[in-house]
């Protein structure tokens, strides 16, 4: 892995041909310039941490259909536990109303 945007944009390798890579780019936000309230505006479009859980929970359960193990299925519980809090901070930001937002 390599950073290209802390936070927001990685070149991920191949692994089993190092000429290759992938760009993976979560969305980027920044306060909105003169805005009230933390205003947060898109900056670059991207995935985000939810949508790349949900990708590797897919993975390892198709894993675990074709390789069954005590490992795979440690690894889907703890993936959807944490697909489960983003989704919770999600929510109860949504309810205190400052889901995007640069307010704690």
């Amino acid at each position: 892995m390599k950073i290209l945007r802390e936070g927001h944009k990685y070149i991920m390798d191949n692994f089993e041909d190092d000429t290759t890579n992938h760009v993976i780019q979560f969305i980027e936000k920044d306060p909105v310039e003169g805005s009230v309230g933390g205003v947060l505006e898109t900056v670059h479009n991207g995935t985000t941490n939810e949508e790349v859980l949900r990708v590797l929970i897919n993975r390892m359960q198709y894993l675990q259909s074709k390789f069954p193990c005590r490992e795979n299925a440690i690894v889907i519980t703890n993936l959807e536990e944490s697909l489960m809090w983003l989704e919770k901070r999600t929510a109860d930001r949504k309810v205190r109303g400052v889901e995007g937002k640069q307010i704690k």
